[in-house]
C-alpha cells in the first residue's frame, strides 16, 4: 500500500457503470489506519464478486467516490484532518453519493455516537473489526437494495425516453396531418371553418373539402380505428385519395359510390386489420341540395339559421356500415335541400364522446342538446372546443377532437 491514496485488492475489477445489471458488488473503505484496511481486504477476497477499494486520506474520499461509484461505502468517525460524521454528511450531500448505503465501521460502541451517525445519514453502524460473516452479510444486503435500486432508476429513466421520443414521433405526426389540412374559406357560396386538437396518442382522424365542378363543393371527415402513427398515416392516405379522385369507375358527386369504392380500397385484412367511419357530403350551390352517405361515422347536422328564436337542426344520418369491414356492400346517398342561412357540422366522435372527471361521459344526446344553448350570434367552433376541455378538465383531450362547419 501507498500512503495516503486508494489501493484495490487483487479481485478489484475498477470502476464499473452503475446501471449494469450484472455489477459487482463495489466496497469504498475509508480509513486512515492501514493495518484496518488489510484486515478488511483479508476478509473480503475470498468473495469473487466483491471488489475492495481503500482510501486513506479521508479529504479525498469524495472524488475517489465519484470515480469509482461504489455500492458500499465503508467509513471510520475517528481520522485526522476531516471528522466522520461530518465526511457522511459530506457523502449525503455530494450527488453521486447521495443514496450509496454507508456502514459506520468504528471503534466507538456509544449508543449516543451511533444515534448521531444514524441522524446524518449513515445506513448501518458495525463495530471494528466484526466478524467476517457479519461484514460480508452486510455489505452484501445493503449493496444487493442499491444495485435493485439502480436498476429500478435505469428501467424508469429507459421508460421516460421511450415516451419522450414517442411523444416526439406523435406531435411530428401531428404536425404533418395539420399541414395536410385545407385552409378555411372565408368568401364564396361555401365558407368552411374548422377545429383539430390531436390527442396525445394521436387519432386517425382527417377532413378536407374542395371544388369538383363549378357546381360540386365535396367535404368529408373520416376517423380510423385505434391511435397512434399507423392509424395516422392511413387516415392520410384516404384524404390523398379522396383529394385526387383517385378511385376507379366512381363518380365522386355521388358519395355512395365514393364510399362503396373506400371500401373496396381498404379492405382492413391488407389493412392491418384497421377500419375507419366517414361523412361524406357533395353540395350543389345552384339547387341548394346537399348529397351525402356515411359509413359507420356520427350523423352530419344541419342546423337552420342561427338569427331564428328557436334551432332547427336536422340529422343527417350515416346509415352504411364502417369503411373496410364488409366488401361488396352498398352505401346508400341521401338528399336534403339546404335552406338559406344554414350550417353543417361535420366531426368525429372525440367531439361528444367527452370523459369527464367523475368517469361518466358526455354523449351524443348532451352534444346536440348543447348545441340548442348556444346564443344566436356566439362563436359556435369555439364555444363548443372550450365546453369539451371543460367537461374533461383538461385542454388536452382523450381523443382527437376534429369538427367542421361549412355555412351555406
Amino acid at each position: 500500500m501507498t500512503d495516503r491514496s486508494s489501493h484495490d485488492s487483487h479481485n478489484s475489477h475498477g470502476a464499473h457503470d452503475p446501471h449494469n445489471s450484472h455489477q459487482p458488488v463495489t466496497v469504498l473503505l475509508v480509513d486512515d489506519q492501514p493495518i484496518v484496511a488489510e484486515a478488511v481486504r483479508r476478509m473480503l477476497a475470498p468473495e469473487s464478486d466483491i471488489a475492495f477499494h481503500y482510501c486513506q486520506d479521508p479529504t479525498l474520499a469524495i472524488s475517489q467516490a465519484n470515480s469509482l461509484q461504489p455500492t458500499v461505502i465503508l467509513q471510520d468517525l475517528v481520522m485526522p484532518e476531516l471528522d466522520g460524521l461530518t465526511l457522511v454528511k459530506f457523502f449525503r450531500a455530494n450527488p453521486a453519493t447521495r443514496e450509496v448505503p454507508l456502514i459506520v465501521l468504528s471503534t466507538k460502541e456509544e449508543p449516543i455516537v451511533k444515534a448521531e451517525a444514524f441522524s446524518v445519514g449513515a445506513n448501518d453502524y458495525l463495530v471494528k473489526l466484526p466478524d467476517r460473516l457479519e461484514l460480508v452479510a452486510r455489505v452484501r444486503y445493503h449493496s444487493k437494495g442499491y444495485i435493485a435500486q439502480l436498476e429500478r432508476n435505469e428501467a424508469y429513466r429507459a421508460l421516460a425516453e421511450s415516451r419522450r421520443l414517442l411523444a416526439d414521433e406523435v406531435a411530428e405526426a401531428a404536425k404533418y396531418v395539420r399541414s395536410l389540412l385545407p385552409a378555411p374559406l372565408t368568401d364564396g357560396p361555401v365558407r368552411v371553418d374548422w377545429r383539430f386538437v390531436p390527442s396525445t396518442q394521436l387519432g386517425g382522424d382527417s377532413f378536407s373539402y374542395h371544388w369538383l365542378d363549378d357546381d360540386h363543393f365535396a367535404i368529408f371527415l373520416l376517423d380510423v380505428s385505434g391511435h397512434g402513427v399507423g392509424s395516422s398515416l392511413m387516415s392520410v392516405s384516404a384524404l390523398n385519395i379522396l383529394r385526387s379522385q383517385a378511385l376507379p369507375n366512381t363518380d365522386f358527386r355521388d358519395p355512395g359510390q365514393v364510399l362503396a369504392g373506400l371500401n373496396l380500397a381498404f379492405e382492413m385484412e391488407h389493412h392491418d386489420n384497421k377500419f375507419f367511419t366517414i361523412w361524406y357530403g357533395v353540395y350543389r350551390p345552384a339547387t341548394r341540395q346537399l348529397t351525402f352517405a356515411g359509413g359507420g361515422h356520427p350523423p352530419g347536422l344541419l342546423l337552420s339559421d342561427p338569427s331564428q328564436p328557436e334551432l332547427s337542426l336536422s340529422l343527417l344520418e350515416s346509415q352504411g356500415p364502417m369503411i373496410g369491414m364488409l366488401p361488396d356492400e352498398e352505401f346508400e346517398t341521401g338528399t336534403i335541400e339546404v335552406p338559406a342561412a344554414s350550417r353543417l357540422l361535420i366531426f368525429s366522435d372525440g367531439v361528444f364522446e367527452i370523459d369527464k372527471p367523475d368517469d361518466t361521459m358526455w354523449k351524443f344526446e348532451d352534444f346536440v342538446e348543447y348545441l340548442r344553448t348556444i346564443p344566436p350570434g356566439e362563436p359556435l367552433m369555439d364555444r363548443l372546443l372550450r365546453h369539451a376541455q371543460t367537461l374533461h378538465g383538461s385542454d388536452q383531450l382523450s381523443d382527437d377532437y376534429s369538427i367542421v362547419q361549412a355555412e351555406f
